[in-house]
């Protein structure tokens, strides 16, 4: 979508703009001079009639620039992007499992990926350069200059209406949003890649899983502690029931008569 955005604003452009000549003889002004010209931006082709206030001669003049390298080339990119796109779409549903086959998949859409987001920033910093010099070229009071009778004081040459750049704009915006698109999109695609997977060698839930099972299976050293049960040497203490503690000692009959 992005990518149909970015060349629909930018190849289906047209516009134009107007001029006034009014001669000091107004048998020979020209009030209404329209200037019409559109992507691939050729300036250097649109040829218009303008008055030169000296009799019925007329001249014809042409804009200057010629912008459709760096035009013509953001569109091509932005044709293609859309194209690859619509087939990695496809494949990404239908075709699933031949695109994990052998890696192959992953790996030529994370190096197509890459390119494509350096030609979309190098395309829209182009075509951003190229669309600041068609609006210089086609500045009303830039063409007016181009005029033989807008060089003599006693007649009045004016811009009535100037050519509405607001698509062309649009399109250097969808252009960068692109680029920031595709570039994101690198991390995302790095990560079917079998790089990323191959990077994790020693997961951290491993470990934690091998220190647990140590210590449920494994031998403590406090059961090999002191015996609580040898108190005093000689004598056996043990705890009843009801928690109180009973001790034989050594005293023999005598003091088991007494306990009685």
């Amino acid at each position: 979508l992005f990518a149909i955005f970015a060349f629909a604003t930018c190849g289906g452009y047209s516009g134009g703009l107007r001029l006034s000549v009014d001669c000091a003889n107004k048998s020979e002004s020209d009030l209404n001079i329209d200037i019409a010209f559109a992507y691939p931006f050729r300036l250097h082709q649109v040829n218009f009639d303008a008055p030169t206030c000296e009799g019925k001669r007329r001249e014809t003049l042409s804009l200057i620039g010629d912008f459709s390298s760096s035009a013509e080339f953001f569109v091509t990119i932005a044709v293609f992007a859309f194209l690859y796109s619509l087939a990695a779409t496809v494949v990404y549903i239908f075709f699933q499992n031949k695109y994990r086959e052998n890696n192959r998949g992953p790996l030529i859409d994370f190096i197509v990926t890459v390119v494509f987001s350096f030609l979309w920033l190098v395309g829209s910093s182009a075509w951003a350069k190229g669309l600041s010099d068609v609006k210089i070229a086609t500045d009303p009071d830039e063409v007016l200059l181009l005029m033989s009778a807008c060089k003599q004081q006693s007649n009045k040459c004016l811009p009535v209406r100037s050519p509405v750049m607001s698509s062309l704009n649009t399109s250097v915006v969808f252009g960068f949003l692109n680029f920031i698109l595709w570039a994101g999109n690198i991390w995302f695609v790095f990560k079917e890649t079998g790089w990323h997977s191959s990077g994790q060698r020693h997961p951290p839930d491993t470990m934690e899983k091998q220190s647990s099972s140590y210590n449920q299976g494994g031998y403590n050293q406090d059961s090999y502690g002191p015996a609580s049960g040898y108190n005093q040497p000689g004598s056996y203490g043990q705890v009843g029931e009801y928690g109180q503690s009973q001790s034989y000692g050594q005293s023999g009959p005598t003091s088991f008569a007494n306990q009685i």
